[in-house]
């Protein structure tokens, strides 16, 4: 039996069992597609089902969460916590508010969260959760009311022993803020149940910056291979929203000059660049007065442009920073016909299976997202031990580990990606990197 045959029986049982979890299967095919090999190489894993058993979340928790509106009306919404794999430690993973919520792209992005995590080296198991709950356009009782009646059904699911939230679209610092006093107030108890709090709180240094700045240290590395640096290179980012903000600043920081933001109404682009002086005002624009990216266009006098994503234009390295699925096969040919050099996600699998077809098939630097925005939950697992010693590090030891933990998880992909030709597969060398430190800690647990 041919390993094309072997993958297409393995996601024939996987699709049966996960109909219509167009994201999830996605995400499992990427995976599995790089990793059958490697475990036909190693029976090890195949005899103990490994693959099987890590895509089958070891618990869903579904619940309502009604809240009452400024209106005096209730309103109803549905609220999740995927439970994925706790071989290495506590669930960890975000929680992300946001209407297009549902159980597939839950799934998915707790199935890459084992990975990612795992790549970390710390001893963080995979999750994530949400809500279809749409934080835009509610005023902040509002937003308080709906996350205390949405810990008052998790509560009863995590700690900081068992499964950790964090932040992720549509959860910030005051959505954090919110969740925790509530935990707080049901527990009786002060405890690092959640990262990404504010840091007169138990939150840590560099926690909003770590995976737009993780991110861009992870592209870094990937351009040291090539003898290339962000210096003086044009950078497309997509996003306009935290990781998307601290990329920028950090792309700036080294040299290079950002040229276009995002949002889900269309894309800006800035021939100047993107300075610290116009970034402050994203910031404030996206922040605080919580408008849309056209504003910064009409601010600036430069091109916006409705409707659509910002990989038409020229650029040296992209940095997708947005969602899922924002690149595509075209976009992604037509990034390498404009003589784009690195593409890094900062955003969890914003490429689609063709789009990274291209990237592979012309030997570009790829950096996949299980990878390259781990920065965000290293810092998270750093604000967990801080939490757990009671002691909080200082700005620069915090951006020390982050970037020594982006370090080596690029050089975990150079070892299981590097091809015999040279080039360096980080897709594979991400999978399969994070595979084998979960899979033989499964392994050691027995069949649990």
């Amino acid at each position: 039996m041919n390993s094309t045959s072997t993958h297409q029986e393995f996601m024939n049982s996987i699709t049966a069992k996960n109909i219509g979890e167009t994201e999830f299967l996605q995400a499992v095919h990427e995976v599995s597609d790089t990793l059958l090999p490697f475990i036909e190489e190693n029976p090890k894993y195949k005899h103990n089902k490994i693959l099987e058993r890590i895509t089958e979340p070891e618990r869903i928790i579904i619940f309502r969460v009604p809240w009452v509106d400024d209106s005096g009306i209730v309103q109803i919404n549905r609220g999740y916590r995927i439970e994925m794999n706790s071989a290495i430690g506590p669930y960890k993973g975000g929680l992300r508010f946001h209407p297009t919520v549902n159980l597939s792209i839950l799934k998915f992005l707790a199935f890459e969260q084992v990975f990612k995590n795992s790549l970390t080296t710390l001893p963080m198991g995979g999750g994530k959760g949400g809500s279809d709950f749409d934080p835009k356009g509610k005023s902040d009782q509002e937003v308080m009311r709906f996350c205390q009646s949405f810990m008052t059904e998790l509560f009863r699911h995590i700690s900081h022993v068992t499964d950790v939230p964090a932040g992720d679209i549509g959860v910030g610092g005051r959505e954090i803020g919110y969740l925790f006093g509530q935990y707080k107030r049901l527990k009786n108890e002060f405890t690092g149940v959640l990262t990404g709090k504010g840091i007169e709180y138990g939150g840590s240094l560099i926690r909003p910056e770590a995976t737009g700045y993780g991110n861009v240290y992870f592209a870094d590395e990937m351009l040291k291979t090539k003898n290339e640096s962000f210096k003086d290179k044009i950078v497309l980012i997509s996003g306009a929203g935290n990781v998307a903000q601290f990329a920028a600043e950090k792309v700036t920081e080294l040299g290079g000059k950002v040229v276009t933001l995002s949002d889900s109404s269309g894309y800006i682009y800035d021939p100047d660049g993107i300075d610290s002086e116009k970034l402050e005002y994203v910031m404030y624009l996206k922040n605080i007065k919580r408008g849309r990216i056209r504003e910064y266009a009409e601010k600036y006098d430069v091109k916006y442009v409705d409707g659509k994503r910002p990989w038409i234009e020229k650029g040296d390295i992209a940095l997708p920073c947005a969602t899922q699925n924002e690149i595509n096969e075209e976009e992604a040919k037509t990034l390498v016909e404009n003589g784009c050099i690195c593409i890094s996600e900062g955003a969890n699998m914003p490429s689609t299976p063709e789009a990274i077809n291209v990237f592979l098939k012309h030997k570009v630097l790829y950096g996949p997202g299980k990878a390259a925005n781990a920065g965000g939950v290293a810092v998270s697992g750093l604000e967990m031990t801080q939490n757990a010693i009671k002691m909080n590090w200082s700005r620069e030891e915090v951006d020390a580990k982050l970037k020594t933990i982006m370090t080596d998880i690029h050089k975990t992909c150079i070892k299981y990606g590097k091809e015999s030709d040279g080039f360096v597969n980080y897709l594979k060398g991400a999978n399969i990197g994070g595979f084998v430190k979960v899979a033989d800690a499964m392994m050691a647990q027995g069949v649990v």
